[in-house]
């Protein structure tokens, strides 16, 4: 059953035109514009070219927003319109449909990393070794984990309305203080400290260094899981509140009637 639902909510994603717009043309776009504009930069020695850097910076960039998108509005907008509550007369637990959820957030991450890359690579001539394409798609793929977790918890916290906007401003907030909009070595001192701390810069920083050569830090993996798990915890908590409320309705219409 997670896996027709898993399977429902890809073709559902892959059909909505302002996931294919936002989540994989516009990073394919500001690719090739900032490539374009900042790509020819001199490097200092051990630096990444701007064209590669870059690369990494818009291929998390489109990746977040198929995560969160897949996850945190369509849920929210599942709520509302009773969805989940038909679901519940049928053989799905929230288990099953959450987990369907966050592994369709997953896979409609991975076009605009693999298409970002390909991207650079045919336009912009990027050459890396194999091992280093190999390493970086699928790292780069699993640190967009904590931005799945997050949708869900958006989803199951704020109405229809409030998600995708909510969704759109976290995003965006979080992209430009992770450095994805300005190289982080180009931010102050005081906004280095807080890049580092968010799983945007984390998870662009993965990818920088697989395509330096080198392997991923350690606090590029922990400070990752320690996003997974606190909004994990989170949507533990939001979920466990959701029956109670529904058991309180039940019983004060019964209490009215």
């Amino acid at each position: 059953m997670t896996f027709h639902l898993f399977r429902l909510e890809c073709l559902r994603m892959l059909r909505d035109p302002r996931y294919l717009a936002l989540a994989v043309v516009a990073p394919i776009g500001f690719y090739l514009l900032f490539a374009t504009i900042f790509g020819g930069d001199p490097t200092q020695p051990g630096e990444l070219k701007g064209t590669v850097e870059i690369m990494v910076a818009m291929a998390a960039y489109g990746a977040i927003w198929g995560a969160l998108s897949a996850t945190g509005p369509r849920l929210a907008h599942e709520r509302s319109s009773g969805w989940l509550e038909q679901l519940r007369s049928m053989p799905v637990t929230a288990r099953h449909l959450l987990t369907a959820k966050i592994a369709a957030g997953l896979a409609v991450a991975l076009p605009a990393i693999v298409l970002v890359c390909v991207t650079a690579a045919v336009a912009k001539d990027v050459r890396l070794a194999a091992w280093q394409w190999a390493a970086l798609v699928p790292a780069m793929w699993l640190g967009t984990l904590p931005f799945a977790l997050l949708g869900v918890v958006v989803g199951l916290l704020v109405g229809p309305e409030a998600a995708f906007p909510l969704s759109y401003g976290l995003y965006m907030a979080a992209s430009a203080l992770g450095g994805l909009w300005v190289p982080p070595a180009r931010l102050s001192a005081p906004l280095q400290d807080v890049a580092h701390t968010l799983p945007t810069y984390r998870l662009a920083d993965l990818g920088w260094r697989i395509a330096a050569g080198h392997a991923p830090t350690w606090a590029d993996v922990a400070v990752l899981a320690a996003w997974c798990a606190g909004f994990a915890a989170l949507a533990v908590l939001a979920q466990g509140r959701r029956p109670r409320r529904a058991r309180t309705g039940a019983a004060s219409a019964a209490a009215v009637g």
